[in-house]
């Protein structure tokens, strides 16, 4: 029933708000954030990034993705190398000290997920990733081809002659 069930948007949005301080709060137990956990997971699936790829994955200011990077390469996490091809641009690299961190934050997310999804069957799982899959991409077709907006028509009833 599209567009009938306002409690959906309501209950996404908390339930990601909820998520996000639950990993915000287990985070602190190996001295991180969960902003500084994103940048070592995103380096993890693909490293050599660019400062500005990463923020742009992340959605975060580039400002701010300078600071998160400049903290994690003074815990000895991350190293910037020179680019090849482009003497101006950084990539960005795990060191090998962060590998072990790694491993601790693939259980941590592990964690989080049993926590979350506690009470859900393995079907039900998958059918509720399933479904946020669709959901997603309805989202994002919505996105990169809107529908058209309605014209107002404000001569209808003019005040004017």
């Amino acid at each position: 029933m599209p567009g009938s069930n306002v409690d959906f948007l309501f209950a996404l949005f908390e339930t990601q708000r909820l998520l996000r301080l639950y990993a915000e709060k287990q985070a602190r137990r190996f001295g991180l954030t969960k902003a500084q956990w994103s940048v070592l997971a995103k380096l993890e699936r693909t490293e050599g990034l660019k400062q500005t790829e990463i923020a742009d994955l992340l959605e975060i200011q580039p400002i701010t993705l300078t600071r998160l990077i400049d903290k994690l390469c003074d815990l000895g996490l991350i190293e910037r190398r020179s680019d090849d091809s482009d003497r101006r641009v950084n990539r960005l690299y795990l060191t090998e000290a962060a590998r072990p961190l790694m491993r601790k934050l693939g259980q941590l997310r592990n964690e989080l997920t049993d926590t979350a999804l506690a009470g859900l069957s393995a079907g039900d799982t998958r059918l509720l990733v399933a479904q946020l899959e669709i959901v997603k991409d309805n989202v994002r077709e919505a996105i990169q081809h809107p529908a058209p907006a309605p014209t107002p028509n404000l001569l209808k009833e003019s005040t004017y002659g």
